[in-house]
Parts: structure tokens; sequence; C-alpha cells
């Protein structure tokens, strides 16, 4: 819920902003770079950024017949590398389409604690995400070479790396509910721009059937310790346009 409210604070402040910058774009008299970018209809481009994970994750107390009682928490946060292709329609002066496909390559860590033992093992997560991001992104007017911006929108993800049999599984698909902000910069050949997005996972990702195990059932009380596991992620990306 800290991580909503954040979110909702930046939205807030940023639309505050654009429309105290809208009043001062009335007055743009200076030589601009690239004047008639933005009346065109479709805009191609790519980017590269990184981002950082974060699973929450629920405990729900499971003991097991042999009195642990193990709970989950993330224990690193290591930032991980993304590239995306654009492509921007242009619908109105103030509205624009997006479309960002991509692949995002990240790692985190998650530490399992047994309270009765205080016994502490971890699992090492390597994750490939194909993305998928459509965004609504709506634009102040431009003020000189820069014009500031908010997005939102929803990201298919699929997690297309390979999962060995270890403590805990998680599902391939997952959906995000998207915010950002950021500002385009018109420099002389190309816009530079500056964007980050906060992505809130909708979807269950723990997968809670774990047939794979039947040669190591000992492992699914880690599974059963938990009752769901969601995503959530801050991305940083620089797009060339």
């Amino acid at each position: 819920m800290t991580n909503v409210r954040c979110i909702l604070v930046s939205l807030v402040v940023s639309a505050l902003a654009l429309t105290s910058f809208d009043l001062s774009a009335q007055r743009n008299d200076k030589l601009l770079n690239r004047p008639y970018a933005d009346m065109r209809q479709l805009h191609l481009g790519f980017s590269v950024g990184a981002f950082t994970e974060t699973t929450a994750l629920t405990n729900n107390g499971f003991v097991t017949a042999t009195g642990e009682s193990w709970f989950v928490d993330q224990a690193a946060y290591s930032p991980g590398f993304c590239v995306n292709g654009l492509l921007d329609i242009r619908l109105n002066t103030y509205f624009n389409l997006r479309f960002t496909p991509g692949m995002y390559f990240g790692n985190r860590v998650l530490k399992f604690r047994d309270a009765t033992s205080g016994n502490v093992e971890q699992q090492n997560i390597k994750s490939t995400y194909v993305v998928a991001p459509v965004d609504l992104k709506y634009s102040s007017l431009r003020n000189h070479n820069i014009r500031p911006y908010l997005t939102v929108g929803a990201m298919g993800a699929f997690d297309v790396g390979k999962q060995r049999n270890e403590q805990l599984k998680f599902n391939t698909a997952n959906v995000f509910l998207t915010f950002g902000f950021g500002c385009d910069f018109y420099l002389p050949y190309f816009k530079f721009i500056p964007e980050v997005k906060f992505c809130l996972g909708l979807a269950d990702r723990l997968k809670h059937d774990r047939p794979d195990l039947a040669e190591e059932p000992e492992k699914i009380k880690y599974t059963q310790s938990l009752s769901k596991a969601t995503s959530q992620m801050v991305v940083l990306t620089f797009y060339f346009e």
C-alpha cells in the first residue's frame, strides 16, 4: 500500500507540474529544434534502460508436520537491463498511443527463514521477460525544446527463462498496470526522452501446483508457506525517437 501511495503522490505532483508548464509554454518564442516533429502521425524509435523488480510475498504461517514454519521475503534488489522498440501514434495535440515491445533481463534473491530452528536458505531467480506495453501518453504544450508528459497503460509480460526445480516456481505470464512520467527533449537530429514508470502486477505469480517436486516432496513446504506472490517494478528508460 505504501508503494501505491508513493505512485499516486508522484502522479499528482507531475500533473500539477504539467499544468504550470502549459501556462508558461504559451510564451514560447525561442528558436526550436525539429519544430514540426510532433505533427507527424507516426513515430519510431528505441530505448534502453534499467529496472528493479520487487516480489510481494504473502506468508500464511504454515507449519509442517515436523514443526517447521518458514517465512519468505526478498533479500536483495538487483537492477536489471531492458531494451525496447517504440511505435508512437499521434492522436491529437495532447495525446499519443505508444506500443513499446521489448525484453527485460533481471535477477532477484529470495530468503527463507525457519522461525523454529533459525535455519536460513535462499533462492536466486533469474528472469528473462518478453514484454508488450501499451500506454496512453498525455503531454503538455511544448516549451522551447522541452515537453513533459504522463503515461498510463498496461503491460503483458512473459518469462521465457528456464526454471529449475527449486523452492519456489513462478507462472510464466503476468499483467501489469503502469503509470509513469517523462520529458521530451528536442535535440537537433532526434528526441531524447527519459522516463520513469511504475508497474503493479495484477496476477498471483506463484505456481501452487508442483508436480515437478514428485521426487523431492520435502520442497513443497516453501510453496505451502505462501498464499500468493505479486510483482512490482520501477523502470528507468531512455528513449531515442
